[in-house]
């Protein structure tokens, strides 16, 4: 939405909306703007979360493995874990084949992986970015 479309929307005029964004955007409040983009419809039907345990959690092998991670394009979102799974991956592929074909040379391989357990999605029901606002 526009600048203008937004200040109608909370009351103010556009100049001092427009300076509240730039301070919520300097402030690290707003990260970004993107596009919602359909997965499948750009040829990735396949949404797997994958659970990852390492075989160390010592600080620099949890940094080489999501530096590890970072360079996989298919995976889309790491979260480090509390409890008995270390990691939960969020990976995309165009079909089954090569979420295998990720799976087993770019994940299971990797330094410090003890296992891997996936979970393929059936569908989604809800996906929403960012935290609650009211």
């Amino acid at each position: 939405m526009t600048n203008v479309e937004l200040a109608e929307r909370v009351g103010l005029t556009a100049p001092p909306c427009l300076r509240r964004v730039r301070a919520l955007e300097q402030a690290g409040i707003i990260r970004g703007y993107h596009a919602e983009c359909d997965g499948t419809r750009l040829g990735f039907p396949i949404t797997v979360f994958a659970m990852v345990s390492l075989r160390s959690q010592a600080e620099h092998d949890l940094a080489a493995f999501e530096e590890h991670v970072a360079g996989i394009a298919e995976v889309r979102e790491c979260y480090m874990l509390n409890g008995e799974i270390d990691f939960i991956l969020k990976i995309v592929a165009p079909d089954l084949e090569s979420f295998q074909r990720i799976l087993t040379t770019k994940l299971t391989p990797a330094p410090n992986v003890a296992s891997v357990k996936s979970s393929l999605t059936i569908r989604s029901s809800k996906s929403l970015p960012g935290v609650p606002i009211e």
